[in-house]
């Protein structure tokens, strides 16, 4: 009988081959993404009392604003203290970025230098480094006198001037946060607060936007833009939304304790002192406006 061989090794080597040559070539390398550097701000800014140069701080990937062209504020005079004490609730520097980020370009204009000037005389001459610092350590002040620079601070209010329902949460207002917000202002100003996220949530949760320092800070920019430069008003005016800067008022003189390190670059004044401010307060008017409130600092079991 005739025998009929079959190459088969033969058939199989030359089908495996190209099938594993093409799975080779089709093989990608795997590179790893590598972390970008990281990025830190300036060394910050020495404050007017205390001439120490505060650390730089880290800057995300990203920023809007170079690094090297933010500036950390010098710390508040309440900053201090806690620092001092060790105290948890202190100011947080990746704030002052937070803030010098979202500055708008009016902001930081030799147009507004006038209505600065009581706390930042040299404004206009300032490099944007300098004027961003400024802001940080404003914002800073302002949240001593406001909250304690307590991010989850709640108030709610009992003053009949003040005790009124929010329009958006239906409830009676509460001022909250690092600068006292209010639900309200997410349609007066556009700030990023959830009403229907943050309802169900306990009153100090730090998960509620409102709470959120990003979320807070950035809705006071938007409202100090809209003092400045919408209304051409200046910096210390009884029409501002906070009573700590409407001159005359009690917490105005807390808010006056707290920009005494203001930035060296500032060539700030001095702040008016309380006997002054005691004059002001037995002729200002005692009615705060409706929609506006007092702050922590007036209120003993706000914290």
């Amino acid at each position: 009988m005739r025998r009929i061989h079959v190459p088969v090794w033969r058939t199989t080597y030359y089908a495996v081959i190209p099938v594993a040559v093409a799975a080779i070539l089709s093989t990608r390398p795997t590179f790893h993404a590598q972390s970008p550097p990281a990025q830190t701000s300036q060394p910050g800014a020495p404050g007017k009392k205390d001439a120490a140069t505060q650390p730089a701080v880290p800057v995300p990937s990203g920023s809007p604003v170079p690094a090297k062209q933010i500036k950390p504020a010098p710390p508040t005079p309440i900053a201090e203290q806690k620092t001092s004490l060790n105290q948890d609730n202190n100011w947080n520097p990746q704030w002052d970025v937070l803030i010098e980020e979202n500055l708008p370009p009016e902001m930081l204009s030799a147009n507004i230098s006038k209505a600065v000037r009581a706390y930042c005389p040299r404004f206009s001459s300032l490099s944007d480094p300098d004027k961003r610092a400024f802001w940080a350590y404003f914002f800073q002040a302002l949240s001593g006198a406001e909250a304690g620079l307590k991010p989850t601070t709640n108030v709610r209010h009992t003053q009949p001037e003040v005790a009124v329902p929010d329009k958006v949460s239906h409830r009676m207002v509460r001022s909250e946060g690092l600068l006292q917000l209010t639900y309200e202002d997410s349609e007066r100003y556009g700030c990023d607060f959830d009403w229907n996220h943050d309802k169900s949530l306990p009153v100090h949760d730090p998960a509620k936007t409102i709470l959120q320092p990003k979320n807070n800070l950035s809705c006071g920019i938007r409202i100090m833009k809209n003092q400045l430069v919408d209304l051409h008003e200046p910096l210390l005016t009884p029409k501002s939304y906070w009573s700590t800067l409407r001159p005359g008022t009690v917490s105005h003189r807390v808010f006056i304790k707290q920009m005494a390190n203001a930035p060296a670059a500032c060539g700030a004044n001095a702040p008016q002192s309380p006997r002054r401010t005691d004059q002001n307060l037995r002729t200002a008017k005692a009615a705060v406006p409706a929609g506006h409130h007092l702050t922590p600092a007036q209120v003993p079991d706000s914290q």
